[in-house]
């Protein structure tokens, strides 16, 4: 059986930028342990497995240690693949069945516009410890959905930021989003997640789904350039609609291939 990979920067204009992701075109269901297996051999932050359903796909996210419920980056890098290689047309919409409900995305010239959910941010007690790991003091304390939402007091300090990834490991959360003002973009951000296996995810798009709530309350703007500053990099647009964040990026294929598995 020959199954069509492909390997995407998402959230970049330029390769070996951005967030990698594999996307995975299948024919048929596959089981768990393979797919887990397959996303531990590509050792990228997540691998997608998507499937066609009549008019719309099947959607799934796993890291090399995990299944995950929502992903943006390898989202953005689905949808890039089925529209440049002919999957779909750039005048539809991607219509994908995921853990998180219904997705869509689409295409607007040389970027793709996902259609997310708002998860919301929800103000904390800061846990004990928590800023001695992750290495500085913390101005905000949230959570929002599956992860921890902590905003610190400049730029500077969040791009210089080297947290105790075995300490953030100990808490009982998927990730820790962490952001702050900027003087070049509305806001930047990073993304921690050492305990399923991501000690620094480049670019997450799933982030924004907590960060547009949170900026557009203290901005009080609901158009934003957002920019994560990992060693990578990617920059962002949001925007929302009826209750929802739209998250444009764009992203670039560095290979396809065929997995004779």
């Amino acid at each position: 059986m020959a199954i069509k990979l492909f390997q995407v920067d998402a959230f970049t204009e330029k390769p070996f930028k951005g967030n990698p992701a594999a996307v995975c075109i299948l024919e048929k269901e596959m089981e768990y342990e393979w797919m887990q297996n397959l996303a531990k051999e590509m050792n990228l932050s997540e691998t997608a497995f998507v499937l066609r359903k009549g008019k719309s796909f099947s959607l799934r996210w796993f890291t090399p240690k995990v299944e995950v419920n929502l992903c943006g980056h390898a989202t953005l890098a689905t949808a890039h693949i089925l529209f440049e290689n002919g999957y779909l047309s750039s005048s539809e919409i991607a219509t994908f069945d995921t853990r998180s409900g219904i997705l869509k995305a689409k295409k607007d010239g040389i970027w793709v516009i996902l259609d997310f959910p708002i998860i919301p941010v929800e103000q904390i007690e800061i846990p004990d410890g928590l800023e001695e790991a992750l290495g500085t003091k913390i101005k905000f304390m949230g959570e929002s959905g599956e992860n921890y939402f902590i905003e610190i007091e400049s730029e500077e300090i969040l791009k210089n930021l080297y947290p105790n990834f075995e300490k953030l490991s100990k808490y009982n959360t998927q990730g820790f989003i962490v952001t702050a003002r900027s003087l070049s973009f509305d806001f930047i951000s990073r993304f921690f997640a050492p305990q399923v296996g991501i000690n620094e995810d480049p670019v997450t798009g799933s982030a924004h789904s907590s960060l547009f709530p949170y900026w557009q309350k203290i901005l009080q703007k609901n158009n934003f350039l957002a920019f994560q500053a990992s060693e990578r990099g990617g920059i962002l647009k949001l925007s929302s609609m009826n209750e929802r964040v739209l998250i444009a990026g764009q992203a670039v294929t560095i290979f396809e291939g065929v997995l004779k598995i």
